[in-house]
């Protein structure tokens, strides 16, 4: 017997997803939603979703609209009598004549119910969490509020960041998502206790930037914000490969106490910080040493 498939999907955690029920031979995903195309990198060039060309590359049915309420949305989706509607970082809350085609499970990359919401991974990472992993869930009108269906956790190693943490998820989410449709019968759902619910809110250009006041604060700030937004300082100033030295000590914000090989450590208000790379705005990066010494920067001047 195979699982008829409705698949939701944007990004790349949606496209491995949607590969794993692909290759599954139990499994027959006859219809693909994701978001419209959208413009990429400074020419604007319009690309469409991970989910997009994978679904084309295996001849599925792809739909795109701006939303789900859109004309001839529902009916299409009835249409495919599915099994199962699964639903990954797809970017819009079903409505409830979608919800009640069949059932509608959603995989979502954190322990439910904390960091309900857009950025569960990176908040994991900007909190200095030791443990996350994926849920996957019943789906219901509300924002991730659904019944949890099945779990697996990951401890997080310190010095993790997101996109090794994403693809860990990612491969989590992959194993998840057969057992839940396979098990979906024996499975019992259990309701999130809304006491201990958190929300994660969409990341923006302006979570980057850091003061130096609190070291593990800057440094938990440079795993979760890895490729965007990055971590840099109010004038513009870019930070690249950051380590923690101390989270005790305290410093004048920015002074610089010593160099090491390319790298320089500067205090922050409490700790300290090693920098590896700094790229002054509308600047090439360039080593911390090298930034220094272009600058006749000493041990305790101030970095900036």
């Amino acid at each position: 017997m195979k699982y008829k498939i409705v698949y939701m999907g944007t990004p790349h955690y949606a496209e491995a997803i949607l590969d794993t029920l692909i290759q599954a031979e139990d499994m027959e995903v006859s219809l693909v939603l994701t978001q419209p195309d959208r413009p990429v990198g400074r020419k604007k060039i319009l690309t469409p979703p991970p989910v997009k060309s994978l679904a084309l590359e295996y001849g599925i049915k792809v739909l795109q609209p701006n939303r789900l309420s859109d004309e001839g949305m529902v009916d299409a989706i009835r249409e495919m009598k599915a099994d199962f509607i699964i639903v990954a970082a797809f970017g819009q809350i079903l409505p409830k004549s979608i919800l009640d085609l069949a059932p509608c499970i959603n995989l979502h990359a954190s322990l439910l119910p904390q960091y309900r919401g857009a950025s569960p991974v990176q908040q994991s990472l900007l909190n200095g969490d030791a443990r996350t992993g994926v849920t996957s869930m019943m789906m219901e009108e509300g924002l991730d509020t659904g019944d949890m269906l099945e779990k697996i956790e990951f401890v997080i190693p310190k010095d993790m960041r997101l996109h090794a943490l994403m693809q860990q998820l990612t491969n989590d989410a992959c194993s998840l998502t057969l057992s839940t449709v396979r098990n979906f019968r024996q499975n019992i759902a259990v309701k999130q206790d809304e006491n201990e619910a958190t929300l994660c809110k969409k990341i923006k250009k302006s979570d980057g930037e850091i003061d130096f006041e609190d070291a593990v604060l800057i440094y938990n700030k440079y795993r979760a914000f890895e490729g965007w937004p990055g971590v840099f300082a109010s004038n513009g100033t870019k930070f690249d490969g950051l380590s923690l030295v101390d989270t005790t000590s305290h410093n004048k914000i920015l002074k610089i106490l010593s160099f090491e090989v390319e790298s320089v450590i500067v205090g922050c208000g409490t700790g300290s910080l090693k920098i590896n790379a700094l790229q002054p705005a509308s600047k090439k990066a360039m080593s911390a040493k090298a930034y220094c010494v272009g600058r006749g920067l000493k041990v305790g001047d101030n970095l900036l």
